[in-house]
């Protein structure tokens, strides 16, 4: 198994484990260096694979963790919204503008741009950040798991 099939495997788990639960159990994590393999820590071309790999398992981890959230959303570009509206390409998107898709008022006047800062807030607790808003599920109050979600949320956009 690769070491980073080992890494997201570790995170995969912790944020299952977490899912729905305010008590995390303590999660031990193996790192096994395939034979051969170069130490990534040694170089700087290394060290920035292994950035590369953290952040490609930061958006894996937010995938698995947004899967409760595509219930309502889409994030598809092209495809319809659902219950709520379609989340492609919404870092840098003014909140309440996906064309066709009917809004609350207090989300439509919100004055929002979407970016990492607001969509943590909003996350967190979306009826104090837009009060009004129709957004009535949703909290997610654990910050590692709105990390992984928001890092997902920006490799949505067109490349």
């Amino acid at each position: 198994m690769a070491l980073r099939e080992i890494l997201v495997l570790g995170i995969g788990s912790a944020m299952l484990v977490s899912c729905g639960s305010s008590e995390q159990p303590p999660v031990e994590q193996i790192v096994v260096k395939e034979p051969g393999a170069a130490d990534p820590s040694n170089s700087a071309s290394g060290a920035a694979e292994a950035g590369a790999e953290a952040g490609a398992d930061l958006i894996a981890a937010g995938k698995a963790a947004f899967a409760v959230c595509s219930a309502c959303h889409a994030v598809e570009a092209g495809e319809r919204s659902a219950i709520g509206p379609n989340l492609y390409s919404i870092v840098g998107r003014a909140a309440g503008s996906v064309e066709g898709y009917s809004y609350s008022a207090a989300m439509a006047g919100s004055g929002l741009t979407w970016d990492a800062a607001e969509l943590d807030a909003f996350i967190a607790n979306p009826s104090a950040k837009v009060p009004g808003t129709s957004m009535s599920a949703g909290a997610v109050s654990d910050p590692e798991r709105r990390a992984a979600i928001i890092a997902y949320l920006t490799s949505l956009a067109p490349e």
